[in-house]
């Protein structure tokens, strides 16, 4: 409905008919009846925090390791009630729809930016304490003489105070 309101509109305004315009809108790629919200920035030093994330990942330090650091909360745990059937020739796997729920977990994420290593780890709980036990499994694999880069969003876990401690202290 809303498609054909906004056609009948340019219509008017154009005198072209609703096939020319459904056409341009087309040939343009013009849709009119979606919309994307963003969010821009208020911070007066974004653009120079941009340009330093985006020139650790293009152009790295030499002797130095980039890691963009992130985790994905409250995954819901889910196990199937009944066996899945496999794939057969002309026939696709097979589940059912229903489910047990288990829970939820977290899953903590390291990714090495030059290589695509990345170090996981799940937890049941989302505290400061299980993020620095995520860091502390990378910070394993990592060589002493290598200088670390860590990216990560301002998310309340990574700004508390034995986070910032543990990063300075490695």
């Amino acid at each position: 409905m809303l498609h054909s309101v906004q056609q009948l509109r340019w219509q008017e305004l154009s005198g072209d008919s609703q096939s020319t315009v459904s056409r341009i809108w087309r040939n343009f790629g013009l849709k009119p009846q979606l919309i994307e919200y963003c969010k821009i920035s208020n911070d007066p030093n974004f653009s120079s925090k941009v340009r330093d994330v985006v020139g650790l990942y293009l152009n790295p330090p030499e002797a130095a390791l980039v890691l963009s650091v992130d985790e994905k909360t409250k995954i819901q745990a889910l196990e199937g009630r009944q066996t899945v059937l496999p794939m057969t020739p002309f026939v696709p796997e097979r589940q059912t729809h229903e489910y047990i729920r288990q829970g939820t977990t977290n899953l903590y994420a390291a990714l090495e930016a030059e290589s695509g290593n990345v170090t996981t780890k799940t937890t049941t709980a989302q505290r400061a304490v299980e993020f620095i036990s995520s860091l502390g499994l990378t910070d394993k694999e990592i060589p002493k003489d290598l200088e670390v880069h860590l990216i990560m969003d301002n998310y309340v876990t990574h700004k508390t105070d034995t986070v910032r401690k543990w990063n300075l202290e490695h």
